[in-house]
């Protein structure tokens, strides 16, 4: 082993030089331009605060009244608006925060009767205070930048992977509508997880499994990728050396990293649900965060495979129907493209169980995890099950929200500027998977401002990666690029054509169906396509043993 390290120490040498130079260019030269991104960004999001808002803006200042006016003790029972908090502590308290500053703003948002109270001040307060929260945002893609490695060097500054990436991820046209004209707190969340990866990528584990329990507890939907920073702390931190072929050396296992990371989950838990733990309240805060009679899907089938199920189980139906298979009178109306969130039976097929959902989960998942313990790559790898561990739980979990899809999209955007073969697949589940968001945004006004959001930063992205890659093969072949091009006539379809039918009143459902069901062939393609491509590559000894 002193032989194999010896011959690789010039070539570890020479990338450590390499990621050096590169944090320093992003440390000197790259300050302008990264502040000139992150301004202009900032700015845009200003724009936006007169833009339509969803329900979730009413959730929130519900949210403040709550953790302002009652006790701690009453927060998870408190439950006059239909809009409950059904966030993990860390949230509530991030919302109690928050209404302090609020009261100056305008009191009377924070009186808890005042369902639906919207003023000038308010619609002000909630907005900026997302714009504000987005500075531990950019300083995650900050961060990120400094440590991601590109696939090679650009003179010119628009050319280099780190500026690149930094597009991506800070005029990210799915973080832009959903938190700044929808409306929610998903960027300081997705800073937290960012900061997190790039804590990692620089071998400061401690940080970045405290940065991600921190997370887990303003949020419990990074649960979905747990597994994979659960595994790589193990295989990289626990387990601190290899052997030469690069299997793990059982040896090298060191009690004291297991000990750290076992005291800060402890810690961190203990501050997050220690006070309802004392006050007997635990069941009480777990049924509000895991809320299992909301049913399969949400009222807008997120675009994975129960739409498609959903879908199959809808033409069966129809079919049977019509071969008088299937009796009439049995039948539900609507049953689930009602519009409503609630539990529901399949007619056909058979229906889904929470239980089911979480196996079919946990099989989807298994094999990146088996590839990130028994394949390591280090931060590359870590990042490859990241991303099929969040697409994986998209794909089959329990009442998943469209929204969901950006958990795998930013991190997938590391991936996309250093190899072809990721940035195919990351131009596929972008294009599509922020499309599938287009219904979150039903106002006319919206329209001409979400179809030119999109357009900007879909041009953007692949022309900067088709120019990154310009000297290897097409990022997308024929067939793949026909899918792309016919989300055109789909959305000429769904918001001119068919308001203009008389089906628009039969059949209200249709284009949200069609939407959820033509995006999620698209995002189960580069699932598979990037599940392939894992599981099949090779890793050279030489890679693995470092």
């Amino acid at each position: 082993m002193g032989g194999a390290g010896a011959r690789f120490k010039p070539r570890r040498r020479a990338r450590r030089m390499r990621r050096v130079g590169g944090s320093r260019a992003m440390a000197a030269g790259g300050r302008g331009w990264f502040r000139a991104l992150a301004l202009g960004v900032s700015f845009l999001k200003c724009l936006l605060i007169p833009a339509y808002y969803s329900t979730d803006f009413e959730v929130h200042r519900n949210w403040l009244a709550i953790t302002h006016n009652l006790p701690l003790s009453q927060w998870y029972y408190e439950a006059t608006s239909e809009w409950t908090l059904d966030y993990p502590p860390f949230f509530a308290w991030f919302e109690y925060a928050l209404s302090h500053v609020a009261k100056y703003f305008d009191p009377q948002m924070l009186v808890i009767e005042n369902l639906n109270y919207t003023s000038r001040a308010t619609i002000f307060f909630q907005r900026l205070s997302v714009i504000f929260t987005d500075i531990l945002f950019i300083y995650g893609v900050h961060e990120c930048c400094r440590c991601i490695n590109g696939k090679r060097a650009a003179k010119d500054i628009l050319e280099k992977p780190a500026f690149i990436l930094a597009v991506l991820l800070l005029w990210n046209f799915g973080l832009l509508i959903v938190d700044h004209i929808h409306f929610q707190y998903n960027g300081f969340l997705f800073g937290l997880m960012l900061l997190s990866v790039a804590r990692l990528c620089q071998k400061r584990y401690l940080e970045g499994a405290l940065l991600f329990a921190v997370l887990l507890h303003f949020k419990h939907i990074y649960l979905y990728v747990a597994p994979a920073y659960g595994i790589y702390l193990l295989r990289s931190y626990c387990f601190t050396a290899n052997n030469a072929d690069g299997s793990l050396k059982w040896r090298s296992f060191s009690f004291l990293h297991v000990t750290l990371l076992g005291l800060i989950v402890c810690l961190v838990s203990a501050l997050s649900l220690g006070p309802f733990l004392v006050l007997g309240q635990l069941p009480q805060v777990i049924s509000r965060l895991f809320p299992f009679k909301r049913g399969l899907c949400h009222a807008y089938w997120a675009p994975n495979f129960w739409a498609l199920y959903n879908a199959m189980d809808k033409a069966l139906t129809i079919l049977g129907l019509k071969c008088n298979f299937l009796d009439h009178t049995k039948i539900p109306k609507a049953s689930m493209t009602g519009g409503l969130v609630q539990e529901f039976q399949h007619t056909v097929l058979p229906s889904v169980t929470p239980l089911a959902t979480l196996i079919c989960t946990f099989i989807a998942i298994l094999p990146s995890v088996f590839c990130l313990w028994f394949k390591p790559q280090g931060p590359r790898g870590f990042l490859q099950c990241l991303v099929l561990c969040a697409l994986s739980s998209f794909m089959f979990g329990w009442h998943v929200h469209e929204k969901a899809i950006l958990l795998a999209i930013l991190p997938l955007s590391l991936l996309s500027i250093q190899r072809a073969k990721d940035a195919g697949i990351y131009l596929i589940l972008t294009t599509t998977g922020h499309f599938s968001l287009f219904p979150l945004l039903f106002t006319p006004p919206e329209l001409p401002l979400k179809i030119l959001l999109m357009l900007l930063f879909t041009v953007y992205s692949f022309s900067s990666l088709k120019s990154l890659f310009r000297r290897e093969k097409p990022l997308l072949n024929w067939l793949e690029t026909i899918y792309l091009i016919q989300l055109v006539p789909l959305e000429i379809f769904c918001e001119i054509i068919f308001p203009l039918t008389p089906w628009k009143w039969h059949f209200p459902f249709v284009p949200l169906l069609l939407t959820s069901v033509y995006c999620a062939l698209g995002i189960t393609y580069a699932w598979l396509k990037l599940y392939v491509s894992v599981l099949t590559e090779r890793i050279p000894v030489r890679q693995k043993a470092e």
